[in-house]
């Protein structure tokens, strides 16, 4: 019979970590052990592992001992990350991190399973794997299989991405907002920069000194150590008032002819690629349709006559699962099946 693995999740009771459990429950991770682990905050609360009805203490981080335990799944932000992943690692747990801490550290493989799966062997340099930005994630899965199939030049994505991305804070605020605004009350602006109820705010992340965001900065550099350092991306992030899911407008400039149809032939067959694309009303994704969905949806694919070898494309996933927590639970799998064999 085979064993199961003992995994952690750290910062269990935030979106993403709740998020991880739901979909180690889901897919029926082998885990023979589960620990939910947070801040001292949380301590001692408990919280559901998915739906089985099994409810899980959540420990402290800050005196958990990670010796013994197989994989950690990281959810918990750069701060405690910086401090409790090197600790994890050197206990012989294997570090799965969504935060940006460790993403551009040469040593630490940055994979997204369906993309760069080999990448992975990599991870024996400091014991971690780094999840994507969510944004990079969605959009280097629809944009592989195109990759492998005419070589992409150029990228320009400008994104749609929805309040869940600044964590619990940002969904209660578009809540918020919306109500007073209903009633007439005075509208705060707190976790965002601007109103973001009725609105959209092109800023995302910090300000960087040539004018672009950090979260565009990710997306272009992400993409470049994922998929080929050589496709150049230029971005623009803007924050939408929607709950969950990001969307993306893509225009891709390839090297090599590409038809739209071709296109969708090969999107249909990829990997973590739901294609839903009719040239009707409604024969398209959009974000409350993804909401608690695998997969990656890419619709709206056409060809861009402004340039040679141009493609448009739309696409949308919901980023607590694909964007952050099913990523990182893929990871797992793909870690399990290469390297941790049990049993």
């Amino acid at each position: 019979m085979e064993m199961g693995y003992r995994v952690v999740v750290v910062g269990a009771t935030g979106n993403v970590g709740r998020e991880m459990l739901n979909i180690l429950a889901e897919r029926e991770f082998p885990c023979d052990e589960i620990a939910a682990v947070a801040s001292s905050r949380s301590q001692g609360t408990e919280i559901e592992f998915g739906e089985t009805g099994r409810m899980l203490k959540v420990q402290n981080v800050d005196n958990f001992d990670f010796t013994g335990w197989d994989i950690a799944l990281f959810a918990a932000g750069s701060g405690p990350t910086q401090v409790h992943a090197p600790r994890a690692a050197a206990a012989g747990c294997v570090v799965i991190d969504n935060s940006s801490l460790y993403r551009m550290d040469p040593d630490v493989p940055l994979i997204v399973p369906e993309v760069n799966p080999d990448a992975i062997d990599g991870y024996t340099a400091k014991n971690i794997i780094a999840n994507p930005n969510c944004s990079t994630a969605q959009m280097v899965v629809a944009l592989k299989p195109l990759h492998d199939a005419a070589k992409i030049k150029r990228v320009v994505v400008s994104t749609y991405q929805s309040v869940s991305g600044a964590g619990k804070e940002g969904m209660d605020e578009l809540f918020e907002q919306s109500r007073a605004i209903f009633v007439g009350d005075p509208v705060e602006p707190r976790k965002f920069t601007k109103q973001i109820a009725f609105n959209v705010i092109p800023h995302i992340d910090v300000f960087l000194d040539d004018g672009s965001t950090k979260e565009e900065w990710k997306m272009v550099a992400e993409t470049k150590k994922i998929l080929d350092p050589k496709v150049k991306v230029t971005a623009t992030c803007v924050r939408v008032p929607v709950f969950i899911g990001h969307s993306e407008s893509l225009n891709i400039e390839f090297e090599n002819e590409i038809s739209a149809e071709e296109a969708q032939n090969i999107l249909r067959e990829a990997p973590g690629v739901m294609l839903i694309d009719k040239r009707e009303n409604g024969g398209y994704v959009t974000p409350v349709e993804c909401v608690g969905d695998f997969a990656t949806f890419v619709s709206r694919v056409r060809e861009d006559s402004t340039i040679d070898n141009g493609l448009n494309i739309w696409c949308v996933s919901d980023n607590l699962r694909k964007g952050a927590a099913l990523n990182a639970v893929q990871i797992a799998e793909l870690l399990g099946r290469r390297h941790l064999k049990k049993g």
